[in-house]
């Protein structure tokens, strides 16, 4: 393959686990393709399980935070730590839930700069240090937060977000994962029809 989606063995689908078959093939009836996240982590079927227990704990349950604005945590932390694939395929699911073709092109190359609210920026602000600084965090940290809004709960789910996208960001960057090329348009035109 010239274009491989790890440098780590990607099972045939058919061999993987029926619930990790099961879960791969709903994500392909939703987006039209599996996206290689779920190719390359089926390696290992008790850490695909573990990671996307965590992943669906953080990013789907109700929250004092928008489903866009926890893109923009994955996006901005992950264009701190360099991780192709999570910046191009949050990037795109960003532009989905956000209606905003330019915002995760912005936030992947400046944050301070992008078109968000004051309650957006700090919690980038927090987001990116807890991502690259999490030991320098303190009390005015999380006060500035709840300054523009936030909840205790919220300032948690900002902090964990952060956290655990360095996690897949490291694993990403392990395996060399690539982002599919369907990521990259989604969000940008209008769907036909």
């Amino acid at each position: 393959m010239a274009n491989p989606i790890s440098r780590f063995p990607v099972p045939d689908l058919a061999e993987v686990p029926d619930d990790l078959r099961q879960r791969i093939l709903a994500v392909q009836e939703r987006s039209g393709f599996v996206p290689n996240v779920f190719l390359a982590l089926a390696h290992r079927p008790d850490e695909f399980r573990a990671f996307f227990a965590y992943h669906d704990a953080l990013m789907l349950k109700p929250s004092g935070l928008s489903k866009g604005e926890r893109e923009m945590i994955v996006v901005a932390t992950s264009a701190a730590n360099q991780c192709l694939y999570c910046v191009v395929a949050h990037g795109a699911i960003l532009r989905i839930h956000e209606k905003h073709p330019q915002i995760a092109d912005q936030i992947a190359t400046d944050w301070t700069k992008a078109d968000l609210s004051q309650r957006q920026r700090a919690m980038l602000a927090f987001a990116s240090k807890v991502a690259r600084q999490a030991n320098a965090v303190d009390d005015a940290d999380l006060d500035a937060l709840y300054a523009v809004g936030f909840s205790r709960e919220d300032v948690w789910d900002i902090g964990a977000i952060a956290a655990f996208f360095a996690l897949s960001n490291r694993m990403a960057g392990l395996l060399r994962m690539m982002p599919n090329p369907e990521f990259y348009m989604l969000g940008r035109v209008p769907k036909a029809g």
